[in-house]
């Protein structure tokens, strides 16, 4: 069993009222209400000793919670509104509580965002499960799904790969969220962000898209030390993929605005066995995180 398997198999016991525009499968829920706006919906979480070490601040903590989750409302082409949290915890120790929740309160001040609930409970055990879901709002023009990619589509990405856990990216970094604004309905209609590592997130894109991937793993921009394998595979990057129209390439990488932000065209979507993969060397592992290993 591995996790893209089970959650097929999850998708299927839930069926979906009509105002359901996309179900699980894509870095966010879509709700159509009938108003102007769509409304998006995602929830993930953080454990202690997996997704960041014990001498981890509570705000440094708070941060990545937060920001991982504006990273999917980015990548939907949407900006954040709301947000749930959900903590256990042992110890219930009041200070590191308090330092957690100021730091969830500065960065949802800092992008526009409120806060309005949650729960707490403590664990039998040592250790913090900590849950937040967020809600964001998407004009209907700027929707972009994993699906939406089209034959002959170039991949592109925002930033760089690889080593985020050990340069400590994976705490630091920003959500894509102006740059997921400027691309969503001008240039792309096909987005999501890397949580799991590049390779298995832009298979996702392909598969969803019912197409093949040419890949080029030389033009995957790597940080510092990072190996070529780091880069594919590691995930933590927190960036954008996302599919231009081939048309539409002199024009995005002309006005691109984002000078700090390197943009870099990896591949290009083809017809074949939907999700394959080309380009790769022999020894790299088409493989990215997984929770049932």
């Amino acid at each position: 069993m591995n996790e893209e398997s089970f959650v097929r198999k999850l998708t299927a016991l839930f069926p979906q009222s009509p105002d359901v525009a996309v179900g699980p499968g894509d870095d966010c829920a879509v709700l159509d209400l009938g108003t102007p706006d769509l409304i998006l919906a995602a929830v993930d979480q953080v454990i202690s000793e997996v997704h960041y070490t014990k001498d981890t601040s509570p705000e440094a903590i708070a941060g990545k919670l937060l920001k991982r989750n504006i990273s999917d409302i980015a990548s939907m082409g949407g900006v954040p509104t709301h947000v749930l949290l959900s903590l256990a915890v042992n110890p219930m120790d009041e200070n590191w509580l308090l330092a957690f929740h100021q730091g969830i309160a500065n960065l949802a001040a800092q992008y526009g965002i409120s806060v309005i609930g949650g729960d707490m409970a403590k664990l039998f055990t040592p250790g913090q499960a900590l849950s937040l879901t967020i809600l964001g709002k998407v004009e209907r023009g700027k929707l972009c799904l994993r699906a939406n990619a089209g034959e002959g589509d170039l991949l592109y990405a925002t930033g760089c790969f690889g080593s985020s856990f050990r340069s400590g990216h994976h705490l630091t970094f920003t959500p894509r969220l102006k740059e997921a604004r400027f691309l969503a309905g001008d240039f792309t209609c096909a987005m999501q962000d890397v949580s799991d590592g590049l390779l298995k997130d832009a298979v996702r894109m392909a598969e969803a898209s019912g197409l093949a991937l040419q890949l080029d793993p030389d033009s995957v921009p790597r940080r510092e030390g990072a190996s070529e394998d780091s880069a594919l595979t590691e995930g933590e990057d927190y960036e954008l993929l996302f599919a231009v129209p081939q048309r539409l390439r002199s024009r995005l990488e002309s006005a691109w605005p984002f000078p700090d932000t390197p943009l870099s065209c990896i591949g290009r979507f083809v017809s074949g066995t939907p999700g394959a993969v080309s380009g790769l060397k022999s020894n790299q592992l088409k493989t990215g995180y997984d929770h049932f290993r």
